[in-house]
């Protein structure tokens, strides 16, 4: 958890509810809030030119996301959707920077969260410039892994779906699950009721 949720309440922070596929902001919109995930999943996201789903990450509770923007005065530029039915602490900007003033321990808190999304996103910009769909894969999945105390082999569910982790990888769903296959005969994942564990 980025910030605990009742610093959040106690500074104005309201408890807003998404549906599956709802916009929580749209690319270009101006940053007005501080977004924490208290329920559910969401997702960053870009569209292609023709209409190509490209995402950036997917997260989850305790997560916080679009923060950098508050910081930069700059537009989103990608679009968070609700990826299951969530519950988001949204906090008004100016509200979320008096809190920090009031609060400064929690100033590494929020760097750490931006730090770890930063460290994300070089993960990703390294692996997805290969072009061996199972390096991508497995920089992803390694990234899912590197918060969980347990590292032994097959120890962690893949919380995504085959579509999810293409898309995260810029690969065709075809290509994740002819890859994810054979990932499993080389046994670098295992399979058990569909699920994939790494």
């Amino acid at each position: 958890m980025v910030i605990n949720e009742t610093y959040l309440i106690s500074a104005g922070a309201e408890i807003k509810e998404y549906s599956p596929g709802e916009f929580i902001f749209n690319e270009g919109n101006t940053p007005l809030y501080y977004y924490q995930i208290a329920e559910g999943q969401v997702k960053l996201n870009n569209f292609t030119e023709d209409g190509k789903e490209f995402i950036q990450n997917i997260l989850s509770e305790g997560q916080s996301f679009g923060d950098a923007m508050l910081f930069l005065n700059k537009t989103y530029p990608v679009d968070a959707t609700a990826l299951t039915h969530c519950k988001v602490l949204r906090l008004c900007k100016e509200n979320f920077f008096s809190l920090l003033e009031t609060y400064p321990k929690l100033y590494m808190k929020v760097c750490l969260s931006m730090s770890d999304l930063l460290y994300y996103q070089y993960i990703m910009l390294q692996k997805n410039s290969s072009q061996n769909p199972c390096d991508r894969l497995i920089g992803v999945m390694s990234y899912l892994k590197s918060s969980q105390e347990k590292q032994e082999p097959f120890s962690f569910k893949i919380p995504l779906t085959r579509q999810q982790l293409a898309n995260l990888t810029g690969i065709c769903v075809e290509t994740a699950i002819r890859t994810i296959k054979a990932m499993e005969k080389n046994k670098i994942v295992r399979i058990k009721n569909r699920k994939i564990f790494f």
